[in-house]
């Protein structure tokens, strides 16, 4: 691998594990990392409630650790080991609750057992968990316990764009996005191939 393909892959695995949304401090951390590699880098905050075209910017959301204990006090799925264990925007929950119940708020992929699926509730307030599908079919019944330390809350969408001028007054408009946590080809390829092009 070349020391330009090294340095690439080096600062994607560096930014994968940072848990990213829509919104909230993960996407300002990854913001601030492509920053130091660019200075120029212009950062801008929208405030929850903005009109953006057919869409309006919602609220900010951050989280800070969820877990699942099972029956017999082992913690059996926890965010920290893997942020796409827990459902994307879902709302703070600590109780206690039945296995029964808690198939209602389970995310996974019986065609891919070994995966566990990205979920997001953007729009509905509500919590979940992400497990693989072999996770899933090992759980017993029982009572479990369930937490998510989250918070949403009137913030900002952060958003980040450099201008590199050119020879001509023509405008090459290149996007991409850092709102998906985890997901290598899904989003962090795109930030780290354009930082380079810059």
């Amino acid at each position: 691998m070349s020391d330009l393909g090294q340095e690439m892959l080096n600062f994607a695995k560096f930014l994968f594990p940072v848990c990213r949304s829509l919104t909230g401090n993960g996407v300002r951390q990854t913001l601030k990392s492509i920053k130091d590699k660019v200075p120029e880098l212009a950062m801008h905050e929208v405030p929850s409630g903005t009109p953006a075209f057919d869409w309006i910017v919602p609220k900010e959301w951050n989280i800070k650790d969820a877990y699942i204990i099972n029956p017999d006090g082992r913690k059996i799925i926890d965010f920290k080991v893997n942020n796409l264990h827990v459902v994307g925007y879902s709302i703070p929950v600590d109780r206690k609750i039945t296995l029964e119940e808690l198939q209602g708020c389970l995310f996974s992929l019986p065609d891919q057992p070994d995966a566990i699926p990205y979920v997001t509730s953007y729009y509905e307030k509500m919590w979940g968990f992400c497990l693989t599908e072999q996770q899933r079919s090992q759980l017993k019944p029982g009572v479990y316990r369930v937490k998510i330390d989250s918070t949403l809350e009137d913030g900002s969408l952060t958003y980040g764009e450099v201008i590199l001028p050119g020879q001509t007054k023509q405008e090459i408009f290149l996007s991409t996005y850092v709102c998906h946590p985890s997901m290598a080809n899904d989003e962090l390829s795109g930030p780290v191939v354009l930082l380079h092009i810059y």
